[in-house]
């Protein structure tokens, strides 16, 4: 195996860990309420707030990480997370109350917040001329992370208790990075990674592109978190309906997340052939009448709904990310990762907290569902100032854009 490989192939992993991490409590608060009510109650949305804090701290950390990495290095940055965020996960396991577990996994969060900054750099750079694809392919890790926190926390928390739920994740994180630790820091140039030189794209065009991007960060990150957050509860609600049946709730999850992660490998494969407007657009469209739908669906209609909001929501994901590597200088992205994600995750952060509030007033998720569809169709309409140059599949033509007229 190569270095490159080796090297994506850790990166890949630590993003299905990142993912996986942040949406344990989503599923294991289902069995809390159940096998821990005298230390955390019965109510579902209190339990669930206890995940704020850890994505306040995971976005407002990431906004320092690429200054961090300039400093000491994103191999040094990596083992940090790798080693971090799986020991604080695994000491959730040990919370003996609310503000235990709340600080627990704020911990974690902050650990986390190293991974999308740094490892989105560092696969856009070791993606070469095919970066789409790059981005695709670790994009289903990420989402593979998110599909099998719902189904492996429910049959960790149903078989052991709610407390394996958080160690065993936690514990394999640790040893990844253990693994990582061995790795030499990864050098595109000196590993042979093909890449055409960066082009000179005009400082307007590259504005244009930064705003837009920021503006979609700020309302897609918390759409993004809250169904993800949301989903097992709401595959309990519509199809399980029963509380005992946690490892069926899980499954459920899984079956409608990993549509999402197909999506993200077909999209990325589309964003090297295609403008990134041109395929955003078709899955900004789709998910806001798919979140209205999910307010009032039963019964099994709620899966293929459900499964197709995932990919919407996923396939942006994809497209965002590209986005920073095709109009920013690859000496530059880390940093721009870092405010993007920050910007992104601020949003993400109301996400656990409005959940909460919203099922606690109206005793389901039907409101939620609409709140969340108003919100995507702020991000349809912040699509729509995408650029969409045809300069992005043939980069060459960014120096003909940038040259001054001729004199007549």
């Amino acid at each position: 195996m190569s270095p490159t490989t080796r090297q994506i192939c850790f990166i890949n992993a630590s993003h299905a860990f990142t993912h996986y991490g942040l949406l344990v409590l989503a599923t294991a608060v289902l069995a809390m309420v159940q096998q821990d009510p005298e230390t955390f109650g019965t109510a579902y949305g209190p339990i669930l707030a206890l995940g704020t804090a850890m994505f306040v701290v995971y976005g407002l950390g990431a906004l320092p990480m690429g200054w961090i990495a300039a400093r000491v290095g994103r191999k040094a940055m990596m083992v940090t997370f790798f080693l971090g965020s799986g020991a604080a996960l695994a000491s959730a396991s040990l919370a003996s109350g609310p503000f235990g577990l709340g600080v627990a996994l704020a911990v974690m969060g902050a650990f986390s917040a190293i991974y999308h900054p740094i490892g989105t750099a560092i696969i856009a750079e070791a993606g070469g001329n095919r970066v789409g694809r790059a981005m695709g392919i670790n994009g289903v890790f990420g989402n593979l992370g998110v599909a099998l926190a719902p189904v492996a926390t429910a049959f960790l928390a149903a078989q052991f208790g709610w407390r394996y739920a958080f160690l065993v994740p936690g514990l394999l994180c640790v040893g990844v990075g253990l693994l990582y630790l061995r790795e030499p820091a990864f050098d595109a140039k000196k590993a042979g990674v093909q890449t055409r030189p960066f082009p000179a794209i005009p400082a307007p065009v590259v504005r244009h592109a930064v705003i837009s991007l920021l503006a979609i960060a700020a309302v897609s990150g918390l759409v993004f978190n809250a169904f993800t957050l949301l989903l097992p509860k709401l595959m309990q609600e519509r199809l399980a309906g029963n509380a005992d049946l946690l490892p069926v709730v899980g499954m459920l999850a899984f079956l409608a997340t990993i549509c999402g992660g197909v999506t993200q490998y077909t999209v990325g494969q589309m964003i090297d052939r295609k403008t990134l407007k041109s395929v955003f657009m078709p899955l900004a469209i789709a998910l806001v009448p798919g979140l209205l739908a999910l307010s009032f669906l039963q019964g099994w209609a709620v899966l293929p709904v459900s499964a197709l909001v995932a990919s919407a929501i996923f396939g942006q994901v994809t497209v965002n990310e590209t986005m920073t590597a095709r109009y920013v200088a690859p000496e530059l992205r880390a940093k721009l990762y870092s405010i993007r994600f920050t910007v992104g995750f601020m949003g993400a952060a109301v996400a656990s907290p409005l959940i909460g509030f919203l099922h606690e007033a109206t005793g389901n998720l039907a409101l939620a569902m609409v709140v969340l569809a108003g919100v995507a169709t702020v991000t349809l309409c912040c699509a729509l100032f995408f650029p969409n140059r045809k300069e992005e599949l043939k980069p060459e033509l960014w120096n003909v854009s940038a040259a001054p007229a001729p004199a007549e």
